[in-house]
């Protein structure tokens, strides 16, 4: 199978650039890299060009106007954009494992989505790490001492995490910065729902989605392992409507987005 790799970012362009050096380190590079951007006025443009050089596969830089968080009509573009067959979908704040992907793809199975975890990093070690802008072996295993969950820090063998995965099915939510997708199981439901601006649902409403058309979840156990850069948690004053949304659209059985991929096609 072709696999994407999906990144979110806006202007985090010390942080996005540590998270595209691991990236490079893959033992398992993605057949292409897409990177949704906000239109980000730092140096993020520049920063992108410059590893779309070093970067053995292509690499496309997608932005739209900056008008508020609206990271679901981002990543349907990215979608959209995708000539792959899988998806894996992360934010521009995190840190490969070297064996993140490889992880993702042993995992995959048709009919299935994977969700993982992301392993917090505090302010400390965050900062640190930001003013070297790049990635250094040395950080993986030090940052494990620093970590808020260190319990769940270190990666077991492949064919273990594999069997261990496949028997922690659940039907709950994960975190839009560690998935991935079956991209034409997110084409049946028209991608996430356009309807959600600002921070927080619009990956939960995803999910419910795909799993009331009937795709199934795995949660990685102990693989597919990022490291999650500290930031100040986003707000969101229309959390509660955003919610109660969701869940009266998905109590009248509505699985499709009416404003989805194919609306930002459209636009």
């Amino acid at each position: 199978m072709t696999v994407s790799l999906i990144i979110s970012t806006y202007n985090s362009s010390a942080t996005l650039a540590v998270c595209l050096d691991s990236v490079l380190r893959q033992t398992r590079i993605p057949d292409e890299i897409i990177i949704g951007d906000d239109r980000s006025t730092d140096d993020t443009a520049m920063l992108i060009e410059d590893f779309a050089k070093r970067c053995p596969v292509p690499v496309v830089h997608l932005w739209q106007p900056d008008e508020g968080f609206r990271l679901a009509m981002m990543r349907n573009k990215c979608i959209a954009h995708s000539s792959c067959d899988y998806i894996i979908q992360i934010d521009g704040d995190v840190i490969l494992s070297r064996h993140f992907i490889a992880d993702h793809c042993a995992t995959a199975l048709p009919g299935h989505y994977i969700k993982g975890s992301r392993l917090r990093l505090n302010h400390t070690a965050s900062e640190r790490i930001r003013s070297r802008r790049r990635y250094c072996r040395w950080y993986w295993p030090l940052s494990t001492s620093l970590l808020k969950d260190r319990e769940k820090a270190i990666r077991l063998p492949r064919l273990l995490t594999v069997g261990l995965s496949h028997r922690y099915r659940s039907s709950g939510t994960g975190l839009g910065a560690n998935m991935s997708f079956w991209r034409s199981d997110l084409l049946a439901i028209n991608g996430y729902d356009l309807h959600f601006e600002g921070w927080g649902c619009e990956d939960t409403d995803l999910e419910l989605r795909l799993q009331a058309n009937g795709v199934k979840t795995f949660k990685l156990f102990r693989s597919g392992l990022v490291r999650h850069l500290w930031h100040r948690e986003k707000v969101n004053p229309h959390l509660p409507e955003a919610y109660q949304y969701m869940n009266d659209k998905l109590s009248r059985g509505e699985i499709v987005a009416v404003q989805g991929i194919r609306q930002c096609q459209q636009k």
